[in-house]
């Protein structure tokens, strides 16, 4: 009988577990301190033993910085509505804002 491991598709690594991505990277020569390592840094020493492009976290930055202007221009108009006693329409923009809150944690 043949081990599953060989026989299965190799998974993408963003959805290896950091144990199975220190035992790919203890196999290649290339990369050292491995048990001291992430799942973020295995990733990429992967990668680079690999040859394969990394992309640059910038871009999530900018996101963020996009959300977080968002959520600061919703809480002001929010703000505004609880001034003008109108509590369905600033309940709707807190529920925006959460939404946009979220989006930021997932993008970081």
């Amino acid at each position: 009988m043949g081990s599953k491991k060989k026989e299965a598709k190799e998974k993408p690594l963003e959805k290896m577990t950091a144990k199975e991505l220190r035992e790919v990277a203890i196999e290649m020569s290339e990369i050292t301190g491995v048990h001291g390592m992430n799942k973020a840094e295995l990733i990429n020493a992967i990668k680079l033993a690999k040859g394969i492009e990394i992309e640059s976290g910038k871009k999530t930055d900018s996101k963020v910085r996009e959300i977080k202007e968002k959520i600061k221009e919703f809480k002001a108009k929010r703000e505004t509505l609880l001034e003008s006693n109108d509590n369905k329409m600033a309940a709707i923009y807190k529920r925006r804002i959460i939404r946009l809150k979220k989006k930021t944690r997932k993008a970081a």
